[in-house]
């Protein structure tokens, strides 16, 4: 009953903290039916469990031998040992510390017995790994206090790269409140407090979905997820839910949680979507670290690009276009700095650009593969039917906008015959993208429903791919050097439902990891992360506050060239069949100016600047000087803007102008008025000093042409 009493006083005081406990307190003072008779449930199954282990402990009882990280190796007991009993053998530090194994490569439980000979690794919160599995088992604490508060039925509740959120549904006409938000928090924190142990349990089918008989969303996710004879479901309190794991110990190794925000997301069925309620959270061992998380998100916050785009006029967003951006001409200037970038880049290293329609008949969708399962996030749109003056025309083919480029690069290389003196064939564009993202997942220009992207595919022989790959590399690293973010590469390998030959992939991966070694730069193996028609690289940047970002990525693919029937003449006269690259550095252009935008603070390098320069003049008489300063800058093809609001001094014009984060500011009295020259100083109040005005637009100018950081630092 212990489990039942803290339930019937968590609940009753979360409904009285929402103001709820008239009329309800009656229905909270016991667990619902549905949670006692799964809670039932396993209990039963569990002490079937822990007999049959001990039965097995008893039969197969041997010693094993276990492979610590360095190579040392230390005997165990088959199915008796865990992993956490070794930690605490090892040290008592990595005993609290670790969150989770690593056994032979695959993820473990800490808790659980080890069965054989063994590679065995421990996973801490400090690694990427320890992360997910830290917040995974932080979510299943939401979905805990979820159904104890509001009688939530759970839908998916996954760890992401920045915390964790939990999806679930309270009906067709409920929503969560923003005020019930702290509540939940407070009863998560409840719940941490308790230590409650998660419990991993291996069932058949037909007990899955007993266990699950009142929740349709794990019904479905039954259906379409669970492939083998039997799945693995985490208990933890009252909390049973369907999940692989591996999971925390218990609850109490979270030392700091807290929940951020509540949204409405769609459920996709094959049956019409459900609005269900999404919460996402943060949590960390200590509350110390929390403290100091809260900290640094207040900094993110004042660097939102949101509220950046907003004060320095960059772009707005409208309700009457939802999921799009309207760029005003600051951040025009941006964006076209940004792609003229890239088009340089480009031109060096021998790309051709081209553009593409965006309107396309869905045979086209259908033929890449793309209809089939990118459908739902697709525009498409059925054009007019027959004309009145003509009632014996054919009505034409459903219409898409395009969510990608690739299908219309493979119309290009196929529309005549191709040789092998073309290839490698590079193609890029910038043609606008259109995706169906839903309007919960919008947010700023980090997720839009329409964008460009420096979209590039590249058409090979199988002899150049290598060669090819290393150049997208190095493409790669050259634009992020200049833009200032330090990254890491993850080889992501064929996933269990791939499409192709396994000796075409095995060659590919072959090729990608011998390219990556030879690059130099650290890179992590992720099997099994490939996109079904190919190996690919993903690319994870980090901006100035260390946060994560995936922007660019490197995909061979198998299937288009399979599908279009791609072919050239080879040097032997035969045909031949091209291998594909996809490949992108900044992906979409609005996502990287967001990051950008949090990145530098708004305070933009000269290159980038919407705010390069501002022309001050000390007094009316030198307004006239001011304006041909100003031309000159623009005449270079500088931003140069003019202040001549004289209501205030001097110096507080120079302030609003470095607080504006203009980079530079050229100030001009009766001197400089006589000489022709500017008095320079930056928007960190450096100051540089009387320079001829002529010299001082040539050296942004080489400033600028150049790409530099530190424009300010070393005019």
């Amino acid at each position: 009953m212990g489990l039942y009493q803290r339930w019937r006083r968590l609940r009753l005081a979360g409904l009285q903290a929402c103001a709820l406990h008239t009329g309800r307190e009656a229905a909270g003072s016991t667990p619902p039916r549905w949670l006692v008779e799964r809670l039932g449930l396993f209990e039963e199954l569990w002490a079937a469990h822990v007999k049959r282990l001990k039965s097995m402990a008893q039969k197969e009882h041997r010693t094993i031998q276990i492979t610590l990280p360095g190579g040392q190796k230390v005997e165990a007991v088959a199915w008796n040992t865990t992993p956490y009993q070794l930690a605490k053998q090892i040290s008592s530090t990595l005993a609290d510390t670790a969150v989770a194994a690593q056994v032979n490569g695959e993820p473990y439980d800490l808790e659980r017995p080890l069965e054989t000979d063994s590679d065995l690794r421990f996973l801490t919160f400090d690694s990427t790994e320890g992360k997910a599995v830290f917040w995974h088992s932080s979510t299943h604490v939401l979905g805990a206090a979820a159904e104890q508060l509001l009688g939530a039925v759970l839908c998916r509740g996954p760890s992401t790269e920045c915390g964790f959120y939990h999806d679930f549904f309270l009906g067709k006409e409920r929503t969560l409140r923003g005020s019930e938000l702290p509540v939940l928090e407070r009863i998560c924190q409840e719940l941490t407090a308790a230590a409650q142990p998660f419990r991993r349990l291996e069932v058949s089918q037909d007990q899955l979905r007993q266990l699950f008989k009142d929740n349709p969303f794990k019904l479905r996710l039954i259906e379409e997820k669970v492939r083998g004879l039997t799945a693995t479901v985490y208990g933890c309190g009252m909390l049973v839910d369907l999940c692989r794991g591996p999971h925390l110990r218990h609850t109490g190794q979270i030392g700091g949680l807290k929940l951020l925000t509540n949204s409405s997301s769609v459920w996709r069925s094959p049956g019409a979507p459900e609005t269900v309620q999404r919460v996402a959270g943060i949590s960390f061992p200590t509350a110390e670290e929390l403290k100091a998380w809260e900290e640094w998100r207040e900094e993110a916050e004042l660097r939102d690009h949101r509220r950046i785009g907003k004060e320095q006029e960059l772009f707005f967003f409208h309700k009457l276009s939802p999921g799009s951006c309207f760029f005003l001409p600051r951040g025009t200037r941006v964006y076209n700095a940004l792609v003229t970038f890239i088009r340089a880049e480009y031109t060096r290293r021998g790309f051709s650009e081209v553009k593409t329609p965006t309107l396309f008949s869905t045979k086209l969708w259908e033929v890449s593969g793309h209809w089939e399962h990118y459908q739902e996030d697709m525009f498409a749109l059925q054009p007019p039917g027959p004309r009145r003056d003509n009632p014996t025309s054919h009505p034409t083919d459903t219409l898409a906008l395009k969510p990608m480029n690739c299908p219309a690069h493979c119309l290009m290389f196929t529309h005549r015959p191709r040789s092998w003196r073309e290839l490698p064939l590079r193609l890029a564009d910038f043609g606008v993208l259109h995706r169906a993202e839903t309007s919960g997942s919008l947010g700023g220009l980090t997720r839009l429903r329409c964008f460009q992207q420096d979209d590039a595919h590249i058409f090979c022989a199988p002899d150049q791919l290598e060669a090819e790959i290393r150049g997208c590399l190095d493409f790669l690293r050259s634009v992020y050097a200049v833009l200032g973010f330090s990254f890491r590469l993850a080889l992501s390998t064929r996933p269990s439902g791939f499409l192709g030959e396994p000796y075409l992939w095995d060659q590919a991966e072959q090729v990608l990891q011998r390219a990556l070694e030879e690059f130099g730069e650290p890179w992590d193996l992720s099997p099994g992360d490939g996109a079904f028609y190919g190996p690919k690289i993903d690319v994870h940047l980090r901006d100035a506050l260390g946060r994560p970002h995936q922007c660019g990525t490197i995909q061979l693919d198998f299937q288009l060239p399979l599908r279009f029937d791609l072919q050239y003449k080879g040097q032997a006269g035969a045909l031949e069949r091209p291998v594909l690259i996809h490949r992108a550095v900044l992906g979409s252009v609005e996502r990287m100016l967001g990051v950008l935008a949090e990145s530098c603070g708004g305070k933009w390098p000269l290159w980038l600047s919407p705010f390069q320069v501002v022309v001050i003049p000390v007094g009316p008489e030198q307004e006239a000087y001011a304006r041909e300063a100003q031309q000159g800058l623009r005449a270079a093809g500088l931003v140069g803007d003019l202040d001549t609001d004289c209501t205030l001094t001097l110096s507080r014009r120079v302030r609003r102008a470095q607080l504006a984060n203009y980079n530079f500011q050229f100030v001009v009295g009766q001197r400089e008025q006589s000489k022709k020259t500017v008095n320079i100083r930056t928007r960190d109040n450096r100051r540089l000093g009387e320079r001829d005005l002529t010299e001082a637009v040539q050296r942004l100018l080489e400033l600028q042409s150049s790409r530099v950081p530190d424009a300010e630092e070393i005019f």
